[in-house]
């Protein structure tokens, strides 16, 4: 069943990343994220009403909730540096570069949840992975010519750095309270720091500003980004860390299906190879868990 949640959290992933590329063309990439964060929580709260576990709210430990919060706080600095990297890239660049966190998700996976069963069928696949990553992310001749470090990179760099970290604080974090209410004290945390980081910027007028051809896109994506959270920590809290990344990681698929319709985005020939590379190691680690 997790296995399942995983996929489906993977697809929904996939439709996020497209929404909110249409959603961020004129609006500002923090003010995008603090409108995107609040449908998320708005849709979180929902669901723990639904289900029945409000009462896990206020029985939280401290344990529980300190990893909680350390998790929102690297899931807000991932999505920061995730929609400014997407701002000012194009998104089958910025996608790759912020799915290697599944590399660095499975190795602290292995290290700190001791996941060490069928170790080297998952070193493969993390070989597979990353070498697929590297092809995917090809420099446009701008690139290397402008600067040698364009600043796309560097943010997409950072995003998965940080959603790296909120793999691993969220499974421990989930661990003895619900997976939903995990997700709203999360999402609580993110939409704090998202509002915080607008406000010392000085860009709180541009909330009652919203781009109207573009606020739809935002809040399509915030409701696919609250679907995609849901599974997802629903399958981190009842299965394997190192299995439920690659998968949900797999979102690529679904963006580059999407931004070629959309976008009309094309890839290469080493991109996409690059891309089965990363379908057969996810396929590697889902088969060996």
């Amino acid at each position: 069943m997790w296995i399942l949640a995983a996929v489906a959290s993977a697809f929904f992933a996939g439709i996020t990343s497209v929404l909110a590329k249409c959603g961020i063309k004129k609006t500002d990439s923090e003010v995008a994220t603090s409108y995107r964060t609040a449908v998320v929580l708005l849709f979180s709260v929902i669901m723990v009403f639904v289900t029945g576990v409000k009462d896990s709210l206020f029985t939280v430990s401290a344990k529980t909730l300190t990893f909680l919060i350390l998790s929102g706080i690297s899931t807000g600095a991932s999505w920061i540096c995730y929609f400014k990297a997407l701002s000012i890239g194009d998104i089958n660049k910025v996608v790759p570069i912020d799915k290697s966190s599944t590399v660095l998700s499975i190795v602290l996976s292995i290290i700190i949840f001791n996941e060490t069963n069928f170790l080297l069928p998952k070193c493969i696949a993390i070989f597979l992975i990353a070498v697929g990553i590297y092809l995917m992310v090809e420099k446009r001749k701008s690139d290397t010519e402008k600067e040698k470090k364009p600043a796309w990179l560097i943010y997409a760099l950072l995003s998965a750095i940080f959603a790296a970290l909120t793999s691993i604080l969220a499974k421990i974090g989930i661990d003895d309270i619900d997976s939903n209410a995990g997700t709203a004290i999360r999402t609580c945390v993110v939409l704090i720091m998202a509002f915080a980081i607008v406000v010392l910027k000085g860009k709180a007028k541009l909330l009652a500003k919203p781009v109207k051809n573009e606020i739809i896109y935002i809040i399509l994506s915030g409701f696919a980004t609250g679907i995609s959270w849901l599974l997802y920590y629903y399958a981190i809290k009842y299965g394997k860390v190192s299995v439920v990344v690659p998968i949900d990681k797999m979102s690529i698929l679904f963006t580059v299906i999407f931004s070629y319709i959309i976008f009309k985005e094309k890839l290469s020939r080493k991109a996409a190879i690059g891309l089965i590379l990363m379908l057969t190691g996810t396929l590697v680690m889902t088969l060996y868990n």
